[in-house]
């Protein structure tokens, strides 16, 4: 691989004996995992705790060679997560693509972490190779956080800059490298529709992250020639609980009440940790058909994005019965679709129970990000 990519790939197995010491001598990383894993336990033991927990990882570490050895380490936890957190995880659409060459999956965006390492879960138990995953560098402000997504086939997608030539220069070198993985080294990648997650449930894409992929097209290339040849594969992920809904929805109203939201420095780490542990109920992953039409420009290729991932996406019953809840005269089309009354009863005893401690204003916040999807398919 070019060294001009160091700065933004992933690590290699070159890196590992470099990288692993560093993250088991690093005590923020030690204390981090002892939070986590030890939260109930008593704050006196936690340096009892730290050097069990350093040893314990020096040792899982030392098995590690290459970075597919990292990720089989990482298998059993992601089997467990899914077993506890999940009631069913389903897939749907793989089976008709085409996988011997690499596509670029771009999905809607509702989890930092999951996201992706769902899309990963699904293409690895069809004995397909897993993604390498787009990051924005608004989650690498810790040292030890960015070495260990890069340990986890990420890379960094440069957000950060405020001069409009870095701006300019980071995205050509996020357009050039993402192509030459694709194309060079046949490597699937994932990429979020849009920057950041779609907290009001409304997934739309960005025309600038398709124009950014355009930017190392050659001039005697066509763009819609060009966006064929990157093998864009809209994904359509759905949870039936978010285990970040209060949160998002408390966000969303206090921007629209003063304008702004001041996110605390661990919010990201606290949502990528909720996100993980709590609840989802039934998740599917839907994949759509590679892109093969004719685009005249990046909006054209945005708007059909959005038209298959909001057809491949998963309502269950959590969709309608928020609708409902948000219709004042109950109407026909806010109520069609209801599941099965036990799943229409359970949707509604979750989304009753966390309605509770939120004011009217939150609520509508809330009950809009479980409808919009469900309602835009009724339009």
């Amino acid at each position: 691989m070019p060294t001009k990519f160091d700065s933004i790939r992933p690590f290699d197995d070159a890196d590992l004996s470099v990288v692993l010491p560093k993250l088991f001598n690093n005590k923020e990383f030690i204390n981090s995992i002892v939070a986590f894993k030890f939260s109930a336990w008593p704050r006196f033991m936690r340096p009892a705790l730290g050097f069990v927990t350093r040893h314990f990882i020096i040792k899982q570490i030392s098995k590690i060679t290459t970075l597919r050895s990292f990720q089989h380490l990482v298998e059993p936890y992601m089997e467990r997560m899914i077993s506890t957190t999940t009631e069913s995880f389903t897939v749907s659409g793989l089976d008709k693509l085409d996988l011997s060459q690499a596509c670029l999956f771009m999905s809607n965006h509702r989890d930092i972490a999951l996201d992706p390492a769902f899309v990963n879960w699904a293409l690895h138990v069809n004995g397909q190779d897993t993604v390498r995953i787009a990051v924005g560098d608004n989650l690498l402000k810790k040292e030890w956080v960015a070495d260990l997504i890069r340990l986890n086939k990420c890379f960094i997608v440069k957000r950060s800059a405020s001069d409009r030539r870095e701006k300019l220069a980071a995205a050509k070198l996020l357009s050039e490298y993402i192509e030459f993985t694709l194309n060079t080294e046949q490597q699937h990648i994932w990429i979020a529709q849009r920057e950041g997650r779609a907290k009001d449930g409304n997934d739309i894409t960005n025309p600038a992250i398709l124009s950014m992929l355009a930017l190392n097209k050659s001039k005697d290339v066509e763009f819609s020639e060009y966006i064929r040849n990157l093998r864009i594969v809209p994904v359509s992920i759905s949870y039936e609980f978010d285990p970040c809904d209060i949160n998002k929805a408390k966000e969303l109203q206090q921007v629209e009440r003063e304008g702004s939201y001041d996110k605390p420095d661990n919010e990201d780490v606290r949502s990528i940790v909720n996100g993980i542990t709590g609840q989802k109920g039934r998740v599917h992953i839907h994949f759509g058909e590679v892109l093969a039409a004719e685009f005249s420009n990046a909006k054209e290729v945005a708007a059909h994005i959005d038209q298959e991932i909001l057809q491949g996406y998963n309502c269950f019953s959590t969709g309608p019965v928020a609708a409902e809840m948000l219709s004042s005269d109950n109407n026909r089309i806010a109520t069609e679709g209801l599941e099965t009354d036990a799943y229409t009863k359970a949707a509604t005893d979750y989304l009753q129970a966390r309605l509770v401690n939120l004011s009217k204003a939150e609520q509508n916040k809330f009950l809009n990000m479980y409808a919009c999807a469900h309602l835009r398919k009724m339009r």
